[in-house]
């Protein structure tokens, strides 16, 4: 996805916001930029755009935390919240929160 906003110069990471841009706290640069959540359009595997609130269907079988028994292709999760990330998808399966990859799911 992004990567955090850092200064051009120093490469301090998380510099001051400032009305119409960016200010390094540490060597004083100043720099225009545009403000961002940190999400880019998040795409499913066929890809149809994906919006918080949509349902989509897991396509590929995933493990979670190494075990087997993890989420079976063809599961559906409903009312997705998008996030910043690796894994931009954050739902809930059987009660338990997940975080998927756009790549293995589409749009229900």
């Amino acid at each position: 996805m992004s990567d955090p906003v850092t200064c051009p110069i120093c490469t301090m990471p998380e510099p001051l916001t400032t009305a119409d841009g960016f200010e390094c706290a540490t060597c004083g640069h100043e720099w225009l930029g545009e403000l961002s959540d940190g999400l880019d359009d998040v795409r499913d595997a066929n890809g149809n755009l994906l919006a918080t609130g949509d349902d989509v269907i897991v396509i590929k079988e995933l493990k979670l935390d190494g075990k087997s028994g993890g989420v079976k292709s063809g599961t559906k999760v409903k009312g997705i919240r998008l996030v910043p990330g690796d894994h931009p998808i954050d739902g809930k399966i059987n009660g338990r929160g997940i975080l998927i990859k756009a790549e293995f799911v589409r749009k229900a």
